[in-house]
């Protein structure tokens, strides 16, 4: 019984460095997307909640990376690491040590092994996100060949009008971006609300929103099962329409915005172009005839806590350990 409570010690003392990135990871790919995807504030303020997905998105595989890193490390080279970030960052580097890990030569395989584990997570989603990116460019490519065949420019509207029933209005991103009306659009639409629209879409093209997209098609793929990865596919699309909105509202107004994307909520648009209508747009109209209400002091105070704990749990990754314990097996 003695012996294997000692065993269970020497591994915890071993390991230990690896407990903070693990939990940064249990609580940014489980619990803290759950409470932002339910928070009111995101949908008022959709930039800001931008950046906290992405900052947590990029803390997952952060602290992923950290923790194969220090699980698989060798002790002595776990504990050097956690010691040097520990004195030079949290010290103000009044004692900070040289960082001289073990030679290959020294801790064999098990070195290289931690670092190819610690690759592995950045590296599945970069690779992901390439492919994602050169899909989406393909798609684009097609689709935009099939509009020089079939679509006219006019330019009056700077814009490509389709001859489609449906009212439809989508833009297609990329270096020689264009808007698309179709002509049952510009049947039921008036002047001011396809202006409305046409503002939205290229609010879209001038932000780039296509690639963000792409960047959270990419995480959901590269990270399969995890509600982090499920909400920043499902939320950043919304997110990024409800920006659009904004944008396009300051050159109409909220009704007019609503009832042309009401009108064209029903249209379809190809899966390579971005649109103005599609299934958020209940949602959207909801948002955009509802007065926001001014925020109270504590939704303010959470509103800041977001960025605040992501920036923190990024700085306590970065030790991989307590501050205090890293001494722990040499005592």
């Amino acid at each position: 019984m003695t012996d294997s409570l000692g065993h269970v010690r020497e591994l915890f003392l071993v390991n230990h460095h690896a407990l903070p990135p693990l939990t940064v990871a249990i609580a940014v790919g489980a619990l803290l997307p759950k409470a932002l995807a339910s928070s009111h504030w995101a949908h008022r303020t959709p930039r800001t909640a931008l950046v906290v997905w992405s900052v947590l998105a990029l803390s997952l595989i952060t602290s992923l990376s950290l923790a194969f890193l220090q699980l698989l490390l060798p002790a002595a080279d776990s504990h050097q690491l956690s010691r040097f970030v520990e004195s030079c960052i949290f010290f103000d580097g009044a004692d900070c040590p040289p960082l001289t890990l073990s030679s290959p030569a020294d801790a064999g395989i098990r070195v290289w092994a931690a670092f190819a584990a610690a690759a592995v997570a950045p590296v599945a989603f970069t690779a992901v996100l390439v492919r994602e990116f050169l899909s989406a460019k393909r798609r684009r490519a097609r689709h935009g060949e099939l509009l020089r065949l079939v679509g006219s420019r006019q330019p009056e509207l700077r814009a490509t009008v389709l001859q489609h029933d449906a009212p439809a209005v989508y833009c297609l991103p990329g270096r020689a971006p264009q808007v698309v009306v179709s002509s049952g659009a510009l049947r039921v639409l008036t002047e001011q609300q396809l202006a409305a629209v046409l503002e939205h879409e290229r609010a879209h093209i001038a932000g780039r929103h296509h690639l963000l997209i792409a960047a959270a098609a990419a995480f959901g793929t590269a990270f399969p099962g995890l509600p982090l990865a499920h909400l920043v596919r499902t939320e950043v699309p919304l997110l990024l329409e409800m920006t659009a909105d904004d944008r396009a509202l300051r050159r109409c107004s909220r009704g007019t915005l609503a009832t042309a994307l009401y009108v064209v909520a029903s249209g379809q648009a190809p899966h390579s172009a971005v649109a103005a209508g599609g299934p958020s747009a209940v949602l959207r109209v909801r948002r955009i005839l509802t007065p926001h209400a001014t925020s109270s002091p504590a939704s303010w105070r959470a509103l800041a806590a977001f960025p605040a704990a992501a920036a923190l749990t990024l700085f306590v990754m970065a030790c991989c350990s307590v501050p205090g314990i890293t001494d722990w097996p040499s005592k």
